[in-house]
C-alpha cells in the first residue's frame, strides 16, 4: 500500500472513462498506474453518485412540501381557535 491520496476530481476523471466510454478498467489502470481494486472502488462511486444527488434532491422537494403543508395546516387551526373563541362568547 502505497498511501498515495488523490483528489476527488482525479478520482472522477479516472473512472469516467470506464463509465463514459466503456474502457475497460485494465486499459484504464494501466494508463494512470493506480491498482485495479482503487479503480474499481472509484467507478463504483462514481456511479452511486448521481443516485444520490437524484435522492437528496427528491427529499429536499419533500421537505419543502411538507413545509408548506405545515405553514398551512398550523393557519387553520389558529384560524378555527380564533373562531372557536369567539363563538364561544356569543
Amino acid at each position: 500500500m502505497s498511501g498515495t491520496r488523490y483528489s476527488g476530481d482525479f478520482k472522477a476523471e479516472a473512472a469516467k472513462p470506464v463509465i463514459d466510454q466503456g474502457r475497460s478498467v485494465r486499459e484504464v489502470l494501466t494508463q494512470l498506474g493506480v491498482s485495479i481494486d482503487t479503480l474499481y472502488a472509484w467507478v463504483r462511486e462514481q456511479r452511486m453518485v448521481p443516485v444520490t444527488r437524484q435522492t437528496d434532491a427528491s427529499l429536499a422537494a419533500e421537505i419543502r412540501r411538507l413545509q408548506a403543508e405545515l405553514k398551512r395546516v398550523t393557519e387553520e387551526r389558529d384560524i378555527l381557535k380564533r373562531a372557536a373563541a369567539y363563538f364561544a362568547k356569543v
